[in-house]
């Protein structure tokens, strides 16, 4: 089907604000999504030209460039100053895609794994970005033996749960985080890194586990010790890669 090409102003504000909502589905703040089209508009560009065309704080954007980078929408190039070229979109679109099908594997293993054992699918939706971070720090302050988080946004979960997890490390817990490149990780903990991370998966003590959007938006969560244990095998295999 072609994509028709919006002609008017009007039109041009609309496009740039669908496309910027659907970004941030994929984890982007605002900033970042507008950002990442003023990449793709230019091809190319400094911290003040992308902040000017995506009509962000010229004192933001260099984090703002910094967190595309991270996340694996932007490439940086040396020199001063520094010059930022979008990744391309039809690679993001390759690695979306790899990653939903790994989050839907994961969802169907949920319902074959329930399905076959006849047990009750208590899966318990959470929703708020407070709330589903709450949920993370209380199953985080309940383990007793170990803990394993895989997200592509530490910066948040460390902002909000920083303490719990140094808590937690005192108490003698495991814990275990699978993150990007380039995310600040405080703690003595169990340490991988992973390009490409959408969902944020969780596992305590190997019996409770927790799948939330990549905005923490939303979440289920269920307390079932043969679903958590699969779901910790789909993480040993991050681990191992």
């Amino acid at each position: 089907m072609p994509i028709a090409i919006p002609l008017t102003k009007e039109e041009i504000k609309r496009e740039f604000k669908s496309v910027s909502g659907k970004l941030e589905s994929l984890g982007l703040s605002a900033y970042e999504s507008r950002a990442y089209i003023a990449l793709v508009a230019h091809g190319y560009g400094n911290a003040e030209l992308i902040a000017k065309t995506a009509q962000i704080p010229r004192t933001s954007a260099y984090s703002v460039l910094k967190s595309l980078e991270i996340k694996g929408f932007a490439i940086a190039t040396s020199g001063r100053p520094v010059i930022y070229k979008p990744e391309p979109p039809s690679k993001i679109y390759e690695r979306v895609r790899a990653e939903l099908e790994e989050t839907f594997q994961k969802l169907e293993l949920i319902h074959e794994i329930l399905r076959e054992r006849g047990e009750p699918q208590l899966v318990y939706t959470i929703t708020g970005k407070e709330k589903v971070t709450e949920k993370i720090g209380e199953l985080l302050d309940k383990s007793t033996k170990n803990f394993i988080i895989s997200t592509p946004v530490l910066s948040e979960v460390r902002e909000k749960l920083g303490k719990n997890i140094q808590n937690a490390l005192k108490r003698g817990v495991e814990v275990t985080v699978i993150t990007e490149p380039l995310q600040k990780v405080p703690w003595e903990v169990r340490l991988f890194r992973r390009k490409g991370l959408i969902a944020t998966d969780v596992i305590s003590d190997g019996r409770n586990a927790l799948i939330a959007s990549p905005d923490l938006n939303a979440c289920g969560y269920i307390e079932n010790e043969s679903l958590a244990r699969h779901l910790k095998q789909f993480l040993e295999i991050l681990m191992e890669h």
